[in-house]
């Protein structure tokens, strides 16, 4: 990998492990599912202008039932999911969470019988689930069980990116990166709209929130993708992926620098066991081709 993809692979590590903090930050305000809403649909809209100046093609007719699966599957239910769990547990564990997304996508692979589980990838899953045991113990929330239930939101959003992988491999491999990221996220947002509009959050508009949700859409879904993309092209995904692990460390600081988030010994410990379990479901030589898992 050359110094510039190295470079764009931490650029896209640190965008990414920002967009739990800004979570942390909007959903208090304006709910989880605004929240997940305002990212996807500003980031879509956004890249549909960019593609519409470049005069690059989206064919909306022919991939829209596709489009529509995946940007519920892969951004409206994980994104939402992400943003409630932003309401009571640190961006550190979510984004810890979010590494998960290859394991599932090789167990599904399994299952769809797409990939052979083999035995390293069979121990790696085996880690993840010891990895997620060991961090749920660390409760800082006391009995609470939104505590609970804020873990449990963080893999099945992980599971979800997992799920549209294996979708987009076996339904919508026609369909460029390019046009799944704006495509998916506009689809995405609009899913999301009307459960915003009948379960409003009260909350005062002003220039600075806005300022930051139109920051959070463009750079952390927007331009990250572009990047991602970018990054699968020039090194191939299985490089590309190397950015799971990466961005639960930049999260962590992020958390830790801007929102005085507390690191626990339990989360460096289970993180570390699921990221060394990622490591060996991602690391064999026929990985699984995740096509999102962001963020």
């Amino acid at each position: 990998m050359t110094t510039k993809n190295t470079l764009k692979l931490l650029l896209l590590s640190a965008i990414w492990g920002s967009s739990f903090i800004f979570m942390r930050i909007i959903a208090p305000i304006i709910g989880p599912i605004l929240t997940a809403s305002l990212r996807t649909l500003v980031a879509g809209l956004f890249l549909v202008i960019i593609f519409k100046c470049s005069n690059y093609k989206l064919y909306w007719r022919r991939d829209y039932k596709q489009l529509l699966i995946i940007g519920i599957v892969n951004s409206s239910i994980p994104f939402f999911l992400y943003a409630y769990a932003a309401l009571y547990i640190p961006a550190s564990l979510s984004s810890i969470m979010n590494s998960m997304a290859p394991m599932f996508g090789a167990l599904l692979s399994a299952v769809f019988l797409i990939e052979a589980l083999s035995i390293r990838k069979g121990i790696g899953l085996v880690l993840g689930v010891v990895g997620v045991t060991i961090i749920s113990s660390y409760n800082n929330a006391g009995t609470d069980v939104s505590y609970f239930l804020s873990i449990g939101a963080c893999v099945l959003a992980a599971f979800c990116y997992g799920l549209s992988s294996i979708y987009i491999r076996l339904k919508a491999s026609h369909i460029e990166p390019k046009a799944i990221a704006a495509g998916s996220q506009v689809f995405a947002g609009l899913a999301l709209l009307p459960f915003a509009l009948i379960n409003p959050v009260p909350f005062q508009l002003t220039f600075k929130l806005s300022l930051i949700v139109l920051v959070f859409a463009i750079v952390c879904s927007a331009l990250a993708y572009l990047i991602y993309y970018d990054l699968i092209k020039e090194v191939g995904p299985t490089n590309a992926l190397t950015v799971t692990f990466l961005i639960p460390i930049f999260s962590i600081l992020w958390g830790y620098l801007l929102l005085n988030e507390p690191i626990n010994l339990s989360i460096i410990i289970g993180g570390c066991v699921i990221l060394i379990g990622t490591y060996l479901v991602t690391s064999s030589k026929n990985t699984l081709k995740i096509q999102d898992h962001s963020k």
